[in-house]
């Protein structure tokens, strides 16, 4: 390598010396070879094509996919005093022309080009009659059906560089190929023969978590994990263009500088948000994941998934935003398997083949967040690079969990496999091994075999784990041409001639997890609540409940009780933010309880809700003044939920919260309408001297009197209102 080059790397970019395989990658373009680079994100990918193309003569064309990091590089490039120009719909044609005309007087050094507007025939015309130097392909797994992010006009890329120039090198670029997209890659752009840089897949910094999502726990966790992070800047990826703007909402309303980050943002916004996160105006950026967040900030502490990724590519590309430059850089996604249904309905109207494709990524995600496996060997081993032990620095490493012993259910596996030739996928050899005796088993008469039925035993889920495990300690392994195809490993006969005991660990129930374990205890510091303080609230609601003569939970119930003794609000306007609560309550209630909790505190020195209280961003807001003017104008609640769209089950839900909240609501007038004075008047006896408001016990208690859930809902509605309000 001349002088020039390591000139150039100190003087332009401000390094000694290169990382990892970049001077070989550097020189092998420089000497005009075709190129093809695999590097995780934040290997410094970016300078294997940026410093050859300011060493050499004439401009490099760079092909990405991502508008916002185009921008992002070309900014970064121009104040290193290098002249680069991005060239895609956001230009106005004034501004595409002045671009033109400096890559054509051959001051240009790089070009960023979206693929769409390569394939336009004007730019065509144009870039034949500039002085190409190279082409840079980044995001290269976008030219693959099975990378995370198929673009069609990927496959075009390769025709239109040949009517652009004969020969010219070209240097692809991915941070996620699994062995198969890498095969795709090389296949389309014909570079089989493209020397090849892979380097370790492996991110030691990062720290890996998954989470189970329920529902209103996991926007708390979220603020109360940003709050933890004070000053550190992080991103959110949601699924959806309106998630992204409800949580962005959500994080300003609860004091955090954040900004949404999606398509359907005008440019300008966009740009702003982005420089702003750029230039730590903003800590937070929200952004769904089909945009693709193309920022190239070296400092990002947090990714977190809100939703789940399409595909594991897709996964480890967003996390692999985070410590960028070396440093810490937690991964948290929030996983259930309700949101993988979701992403599997959304590819219904895809080509056959593209949906069965984008099915099997979606198992892979799920098979990783609900693997017990640690989660770095997981990882690297679908993008083909195996970890010899486990790494001690995720989630699953931290946490004990169930173990058994698989020496028998692998042996049972690898025989299946074998038995069926090696030509089936996971879901063919499980329902050998369990005896489905279905038609597709049938015709080949795989229930003939002697591992047909021998697991019936056990559930789909514990053997697909097997195999799981067995093709991560290279038992078994997966086929590259024939994706989901089962094969046997070289290891394969050898544990058959002699087993050894292999230890296996059991699966995270999600769901399980969902329904019994709060927010609190999935962050490891045991009960949601302080007891202490809870035994105490109880002990004051008892005493203010006498003193109003009405039944404690009027005053407020059980669940705001035990929110109370976790957040220690010490204000009327925090604890107004507590569920069921609100500043009517607050008003009428609280004093007592303020200063039991002032005390509380002091005595043990506790961080209060000021921390971790959540505000909600009122996106309900509109809803619920709705249902207040209309229940203000005495129209019957059935025509209310009409008039909503909502079934007349939400609408006394919506009512209940309003009013569990403090505000009062008048329906004396609807239960006129629905009940007579002596069967109002036994619904009042009850409630009156019931130690609970649950329905269920009030439905049990008075059976005999024939009173629908509704009537006993709608009348629990006019107690709380009268007595508590």
């Amino acid at each position: 390598m001349d002088n020039a080059v390591k000139d150039n790397l100190k003087k332009i970019f401000g390094f000694n010396q290169f990382r990892g395989n970049q001077q070989l990658i550097v020189e092998n373009i420089l000497k005009g070879n075709n190129t093809f680079v695999i590097m995780p994100t934040g290997a410094g990918k970016s300078l294997c094509y940026q410093l050859p193309a300011v060493s050499k003569d004439g401009t490099a064309i760079v092909i990405s996919p991502l508008i916002a990091l185009m921008k992002n590089q070309v900014d970064q490039l121009n104040t290193f005093g290098i002249n680069a120009h991005f060239l895609n719909s956001t230009l106005s044609k004034s501004e595409s022309n002045r671009v033109k005309r400096e890559v054509s007087a051959g001051i240009t050094k790089l070009l960023y080009v979206a693929p769409e507007s390569l394939t336009k025939e004007e730019n065509v015309q144009f870039l034949k009659n500039a002085s190409i130097s190279f082409v840079a392909i980044d995001e290269a797994h976008c030219i693959s059906e099975w990378g995370h992010d198929f673009r069609p006009e990927y496959r075009k890329i390769k025709s239109i560089i040949s009517q652009i120039g004969d020969n010219l090198p070209v240097i692809a670029l991915t941070a996620t190929a699994t062995p198969k997209v890498q095969q795709d890659i090389q296949r389309n752009l014909q570079m089989e023969e493209a020397d090849l840089f892979k380097s370790s897949f492996n991110r030691t910094n990062l720290y890996y978590e998954v989470r189970p999502k329920i529902k209103n726990e996991a926007k708390k966790e979220i603020i109360k994990y940003i709050k933890s992070q004070k000053g550190k800047s992080g991103i959110i990826y949601c699924l959806s263009r309106k998630k992204v703007t409800e949580i962005a909402e959500l994080l300003q309303v609860n004091g955090i500088k954040a900004a949404p980050y999606h398509a359907g943002l005008d440019g300008h916004v966009r740009v702003k948000n982005q420089d702003d996160f750029l230039n730590e105006e903003v800590d937070v950026i929200v952004a769904t994941i089909a945009f693709g967040m193309g920022i190239d900030k070296p400092d990002v502490r947090y990714v977190i998934h809100y939703d789940v990724p399409k595909s594991l590519e897709g996964y480890y590309q967003e996390t692999g935003r985070a410590g960028r430059d070396g440093l810490e850089g937690h991964c948290l996604m929030f996983y259930r398997y309700e949101d993988i249904m979701k992403l599997e309905k959304f590819n219904k109207d895809k080509p056959v083949n593209e949906r069965e494709n984008a099915k099997v990524l979606l198992q892979e995600m799920a098979a990783y967040a609900e693997s017990s496996v640690c989660r770095r060997r997981f990882l690297l081993h679908y993008f083909g690079e195996t970890l010899d032990k486990d790494c001690g620095f995720c989630d699953n490493c931290k946490k004990t969990k169930e173990t058994f012993d698989g020496q028998e259910d692998i042996v049972t596996a690898i025989k299946a496999v074998k038995e069926t030739n090696q030509r089936f996928s996971m879901d063919h050899i499980v329902s050998l091994i369990r005896g489905e005796s279905d038609e597709y088993i049938k015709s080949y008469d795989h229930d003939k075999l002697s591992t047909f039925g021998v697991g019936k035993d056990k559930d789909e889920t514990h053997w697909k784990t097997v195999i799981r495990q067995a093709m991560i300690f290279g038992l078994l392994e997966k086929d590259i041409e024939n994706y989901g195809i089962i094969l046997l490993s070289e290891k394969s006969d050898a544990f058959l001639k002699a087993p050894y005991p292999v230890k296996l660990s059991k699966n995270h129930n999600f769901e399980e997890m969902a329904e019994t374990v709060s927010a609190e205890e999935m962050n490891s510091v045991g009960k949601a609540y302080d007891e202490k303080l809870f035994e105490l609230l109880k002990a004051e609601r008892k005493k203010v409940a006498k003193v109003k003569n009405l039944p404690p939970y009027v005053v407020f119930q059980d669940p705001s009780l035990e929110e109370m003794a976790t957040v220690y609000p010490t204000s009327k306007e925090e604890l107004a933010q507590i569920n069921g609560v609100g500043m009517g309550k607050v008003t009428k209630f609280g004093a007592s309880f303020l200063r039991l909790i002032e005390n509380y505190v002091e005595e043990n020195e506790i961080i209060t809700a000021s921390d971790v209280v959540v505000k909600t961003s009122g996106t309900r807001s509109k809803v619920k003044i709705t249902i207040i003017q209309q229940i203000d104008r005495k129209i019957d609640l059935d025509e209310i939920a009409s008039n909503l769209n909502i079934s007349m089950s939400e609408l006394l839900h919506e009512i209940e919260q309003i009013i569990y909240s403090g505000t009062k609501l008048n329906i004396n007038y609807y239960i006129q309408n629905i009940m007579d004075d002596e069967r109002e008047e036994a619904l009042h006896d009850y409630f009156m001297t019931a130690e609970s408001d649950k329905i269920r016990e009030a439905m049990a208690e008075l059976e005999e009197e024939d009173f629908s859930e509704e009537e006993v809902r709608v009348y629990r509605i006019k107690f709380i209102s009268d007595h508590a309000n």
